[in-house]
């Protein structure tokens, strides 16, 4: 990474951050995002979330500080050093999913995740799904709450929560998790390589409506979801060498 010496900061603008924003930019100074060489983002995962959005295919890296309740995509938030650690930080490049969703109306929806794509059932009726991988059914009727498709990014967020598996940063996989599966039961999920197209057809649309959702964008009462990886987007994330996203994972995983 080239010397960093210009600085932006963001805030999720609760009264933690904002104070961690004014107190780091009398430090640090404040730039313009667009002449920065790195954008510091002080919240939690949402605004981390948000920040990799905003900044995609910009090549601008995203550095979160903590000062939100989960913080897992973000660094330990201390204000000294913050130059030196940031030039010592290990990027990982993201790639979204790009999904395509078709309404009720025939309408199309696209709109990228960079942790998730999910569909969830509208009404106290389970939905009904049909899964399909590259244009082979691969489970002709799914009944359940939802389904999710996570990257790795998004493996420890809703896919996690939902008992799916915790995936590498680096993993060339994507992960097919049911939400609170009915038939089959007792299946689990699967996990698919990265370069595949996902899509679930949602059966009897009227009696049991479905939304889906990437990352904040949700779409009402869809018949037919598509999601790929977007190979040609990428967004950069910034974490501490000595805790590192590998890091995170494995320590995630072996907890109990």
């Amino acid at each position: 990474m080239h010397p960093i010496e210009k600085l932006a900061f963001v805030s999720s603008e609760t009264e933690e951050a904002d104070a961690a924003r004014a107190a780091l930019e009398r430090r640090y100074g404040a730039h313009d995002p667009k002449k920065a060489d790195v954008i510091v983002a002080l919240g939690g995962d949402g605004l981390m979330l948000q920040t990799l959005h905003r900044f995609m295919n910009t090549g601008k890296p995203i550095y979160g500080l903590n000062r939100g309740s989960v913080g897992f995509l973000m660094n330990e938030y201390h204000e000294t050093d913050l130059l030196e650690r940031i030039q010592r930080a290990v990027v990982s490049r993201i790639h979204p999913l790009v999904m395509e969703a078709t309404d009720a109306l025939g309408h199309i929806h696209s709109a990228l995740a960079i942790n998730e794509v999910s569909l969830i059932r509208q009404t106290h009726q389970a939905a009904k799904l049909r899964i399909s991988v590259d244009g082979r059914v691969r489970m002709e009727e799914l009944v359940c709450d939802g389904v999710i498709v996570a990257t790795p990014a998004g493996s420890t967020a809703y896919n996690l929560s939902a008992h799916g598996p915790i995936l590498p940063i680096d993993a060339q996989l994507l992960a097919l998790t049911p939400i609170s599966a009915f038939r089959p039961r007792r299946w689990r999920g699967a996990l698919l390589p990265n370069r595949v197209s996902v899509r679930i057809t949602v059966l009897e649309t009227s009696k049991r409506p479905v939304s889906a959702a990437a990352d904040y964008t949700e779409i009402r009462n869809v018949t037919d979801v598509r999601v790929r990886e977007e190979t040609n987007s990428e967004s950069l994330a910034l974490f501490d060498a000595d805790h590192n996203w590998d890091e995170r994972i494995l320590s995630e995983m072996f907890r109990y």
